[in-house]
C-alpha cells in the first residue's frame, strides 16, 4: 500500500511539473552592433518563421548605436506586419535606426540606465543630413509610434531638435535632441516594463515557462552579409570588370568572362535581396551585358554598341549600389561613386599587372603554346608572293585600285597604289607586303 501511495505521489509530482510549462513558445532576435542589410533579411525570415510556427511572441534584444537608415526601415517594415506579439527589450541602448526598431514592436522592456533616442540621420562622418532625409526620418519614427499607440511628438523630437513637447516641461527644449531614459520612457508611454532580468520580462508578459528559442542567421544569411560588405561587393565589380575586359580583347568566349560574369551575378543578387537593386536595374546589366556579347561575336572591332553596352552595364553598377528614394543621402550617393571608382581603377591596375607579369609565369606557359612556328619550318599564315616582285603580268579586271592579275599561269589579287589600270593592261609587281600584292602599269 505504501509502495502505491509513493508511485501515486510521484505521479502527481511529475505532472505538477510538467504542468507549470506552459507550453508556450518565444522568438529571441538579437538585434546588437551595427545595423546592416545583412540583418533584414534575418529579421524578415524569423517573423515569417514565427508566423508559421505559432509561436506566441518574438522578443528584440536591443543593444545598438544605430547603423543604416534603410536596413533598419526594411526591420521595422518586417516588425510591424508581425502577427505575433512583438516585444522590444533594450539592454544599455537603442540609438539612431536602433530607437525606429525599438519603437515599432508591440510591448517595450527597458533595463535601468538603458536610453532611447537620437535618431536624427547623419552621414557616415556625423554630419547632419538635409532637411529631405530628416523630414523623411520623422515621418517613420511618427507614423511607427502612432501605430502602436505612442505619443508621436515624442517619436518627431528624437529626430529633431526643433519639434517641441509642448505638455511635458522637461521634453519642452528646441535646442536639443530627445533621448530618453529609462524612467522618462516608462514615464511617457515608450516602455511598459522595467527590469534587467530577462525573466522577469517574460513574467511581465505572460510568457513565463515559455521554451525559450534563440534564432541565428541562417548559411544563405550569412553568404549574403559576407557579400555585402563594401569590400568583398568592390571585389566582386573588379572581377566583373577585368572578366569581361579580357573577353572583348581576345577572341571568343573563355574563363575571365564566365568568371565576371558570376562575380556580377552573386553582386546583383546579393543587392536584390537586399533591396538595394530593383528588377529595372538588373534589366538594365542585361541588355548592357548582351550588347557586349553581340560586339564581341558579331561586330568585327569595337566600336558604338560595345561602348553603349558597357555604359549600361556600368550605370546599373552604380544604381545598384544606392538604395531607394528616399532612403538615399548625398553620401550614399558619394559612397557609390567612391565604390565604383575605385572598383574600376583597382581592375585597371589588375588588368595591367596581368599582362605585363602573367606571361612571365610557369602558369601562363603551361596554358599557351610557347612553340614559335617560323617561315623556315615550312609554317605559313599566308602565300609566300615574294618571287613576284619585279614580274609582269596583265589585269584580266579593272583595277579601282583592286582587282585580279595574271602573271604567267597564276591568277592573283592584287592593289595599286591609288592609281585606276584599265583591264587588259600591262603591269609589274613593285612590291609585297605580307599577302598584299602592288602592283602598277607598265609604261
Amino acid at each position: 500500500m505504501n509502495k502505491k501511495l509513493i508511485l501515486f505521489f510521484f505521479f502527481i509530482a511529475i505532472l505538477i511539473v510538467y504542468g507549470q510549462k506552459s507550453g508556450k513558445k518565444v522568438f529571441v532576435v538579437d538585434i546588437s552592433g551595427d545595423i546592416d542589410l545583412g540583418l533584414a533579411p534575418y529579421v524578415s525570415r524569423v517573423v515569417s518563421d514565427a508566423e508559421k510556427e505559432g509561436v506566441d511572441a518574438i522578443i528584440l534584444k536591443v543593444n545598438t548605436f544605430g547603423g543604416r537608415v534603410d536596413a533598419a526601415t526594411q526591420i521595422k517594415d518586417a516588425i510591424i506586419r508581425s502577427k505575433v506579439l512583438t516585444i522590444a527589450y533594450v539592454n544599455n541602448r537603442a540609438i539612431s535606426a536602433g530607437a525606429l526598431i525599438t519603437i515599432s514592436a508591440q510591448k517595450i522592456a527597458m533595463a535601468p540606465g538603458s536610453s532611447m533616442g537620437a535618431t536624427t540621420v547623419v552621414d557616415q562622418s556625423g554630419t547632419k543630413a538635409t532637411e529631405k532625409y530628416q523630414s523623411y526620418m520623422r515621418s517613420e519614427m511618427r507614423s511607427t509610434a502612432e501605430k502602436n499607440g505612442r505619443r508621436p511628438d515624442i517619436a518627431e523630437a528624437m529626430v529633431d531638435e526643433r519639434v517641441v513637447v509642448k505638455d511635458i516641461p522637461e521634453l519642452d527644449d528646441s535646442t536639443k535632441l530627445l533621448t530618453l531614459t529609462t524612467e522618462e520612457a516608462m514615464k511617457y508611454g515608450y516602455c511598459d516594463f522595467i527590469s534587467s532580468d530577462f525573466k522577469e520580462v517574460l513574467k511581465h508578459f505572460n510568457l513565463e515557462g515559455a521554451e525559450i528559442i534563440a534564432t541565428r542567421t541562417n548559411w544563405a544569411e550569412d553568404v549574403v552579409r559576407f557579400l555585402s560588405n563594401p569590400i568583398i561587393s568592390s571585389i566582386l565589380i573588379m572581377i566583373g570588370i577585368v572578366g569581361l575586359f579580357t573577353e572583348v580583347k581576345t577572341p571568343g568566349w573563355g574563363l575571365p568572362g564566365t568568371a565576371g560574369v558570376i562575380a556580377l551575378a552573386l553582386f546583383f543578387g546579393t543587392n536584390y535581396i537586399l533591396e538595394l537593386a530593383n528588377i529595372w536595374e538588373i534589366i538594365l546589366f542585361i541588355i548592357g551585358f548582351g550588347l557586349l556579347l553581340i560586339e564581341i561575336f558579331y561586330i568585327p572591332g569595337f566600336g558604338l554598341v560595345g561602348i553603349l553596352g558597357i555604359i549600361l552595364m556600368i550605370g546599373s553598377i552604380f544604381f545598384g549600389l544606392l538604395g531607394d528614394f528616399p532612403t538615399i543621402s548625398s553620401n550614399d550617393i558619394s559612397n557609390a561613386f567612391i565604390q565604383l571608382a575605385s572598383s574600376i581603377v583597382l581592375g585597371m591596375i589588375t588588368i595591367i599587372f596581368l599582362s605585363k607579369f602573367l606571361p612571365k609565369t610557369t602558369i601562363w606557359n603551361r596554358l599557351i603554346l610557347s612553340q614559335e612556328e617560323k617561315p623556315q619550318e615550312g609554317f605559313i599564315s599566308n602565300p609566300d608572293f615574294g618571287f613576284l616582285v619585279g614580274k609582269e603580268g596583265k589585269s584580266i579586271t579593272p583595277l579601282r585600285p583592286a582587282g585580279i592579275a595574271l602573271f604567267g599561269s597564276t591568277r592573283v589579287d592584287v592593289v595599286t597604289e591609288g592609281d585606276f589600270i584599265k583591264q587588259n593592261s600591262a603591269i609589274e609587281v613593285i612590291r609585297v607586303e605580307g599577302s598584299k600584292v602592288i602592283v602598277r602599269e607598265k609604261v
